[in-house]
């Protein structure tokens, strides 16, 4: 069986802990993303997507549990060479593309920083030639390359930090909302680009958005998270078409489609949960092949 890639065991966020104030970001949390598939992570607003990202990458210090990247618990990587190693294989792309991009830096300086970093160029030549391929690689021109971000669309923007990732030619990225600030046209162009560079790269991606339609195209599998929990979690074909959990039922009820006799009839699905939710003593059980979902344990 392949091994997975990332391994999420049993993470906490937890702030204010112990205190009348305690806010459970993500609470004991696990999945697993396989080589080359893309995991979604859907969910609404304070749900725990992002903070899971950030965990993952090692920008956020859980409370408790691990993520493991191809056996190695981030508690292992000590010294300064192993968190070098592991950035260079991890990567992120984050949701706001502007607020990102340093704006006192060239595009081109902004791509080359992780090239510097990890001496990826010998030399001046080499490390400009690296960034106009990756400048090509993401549609823009070489040309771009010396102008600043605030000279850019939102999309050419996005397509600056997307190049950015692969600068260090990374084999995990978690692609965290990269389109929910952008125009629907210009979503599909993202996507599409996505899509190409995973093909010609072996990349694989943790997709998080909110966009129900579009992580059903792009995912393999997709997890549903709901007040730090993970709810539900199967390929996106089963969980469209078998959605077991009330939580998943109610979002995919509010899915519009362009059928008007579909909609005159289309029933809302109103998930209310209980006011104890996160207290509640429930487990994650697999209720058929690979399609696992929370119960309240009985």
């Amino acid at each position: 069986m392949t091994q997975p890639m990332i391994e999420v065991r049993n993470l906490k966020q937890y702030y204010n802990a112990g205190t009348a104030r305690e806010m459970r970001a993500v609470d004991d949390v696990s999945f697993q993303i396989y080589p080359g598939e893309t995991f979604g992570l859907v969910g609404e607003s304070g749900s725990g997507k992002s903070t899971i990202g950030r965990a993952i990458v090692n920008l956020l210090q859980p409370t408790s549990g691990d993520v493991i990247f191809q056996g190695q618990s981030a508690k292992d990587r000590q010294t300064t060479k192993e968190r070098l190693a592991f950035n260079k294989e991890v990567q992120m792309i984050f949701q706001d593309p502007y607020a990102s991009l340093n704006p006192r830096m060239k595009v081109r300086d902004i791509i080359a920083e992780g090239i510097d970093v990890h001496g990826l160029a010998t030399n001046r030549q080499e490390r400009r030639q690296r960034v106009n391929d990756l400048l090509d690689a993401v549609g823009l021109n070489i040309e771009h390359g010396d102008r600043y971000p605030h000279e850019f669309s939102g999309g050419q923007r996005q397509r600056i930090g997307i190049a950015r990732a692969l600068a260090v030619e990374p084999k995990f990225i978690v692609c965290d909302e990269p389109i929910s600030a952008l125009d629907v046209s210009i979503q599909a162009q993202v996507i599409n680009l996505l899509e190409k560079l995973q093909q010609d790269r072996g990349l694989t991606y943790l997709f998080i958005a909110h966009d129900l339609s579009m992580v059903k195209y792009f995912s393999d599998r997709i997890g549903m998270m709901y007040r730090g929990k993970l709810v539900e979690l199967a390929t996106s074909d089963e969980l469209y078409a078998n959605p077991l959990h009330p939580y998943t039922q109610s979002l995919l009820s509010a899915i519009p489609l362009p059928d008007p006799d579909y909609e005159k009839t289309r029933k809302r699905s109103i998930y209310m949960p209980p006011a104890d939710f996160q207290l509640q003593k429930q487990n994650f059980n697999e209720v058929r092949a690979g399609h696992w979902v929370l119960e309240v344990e009985q």
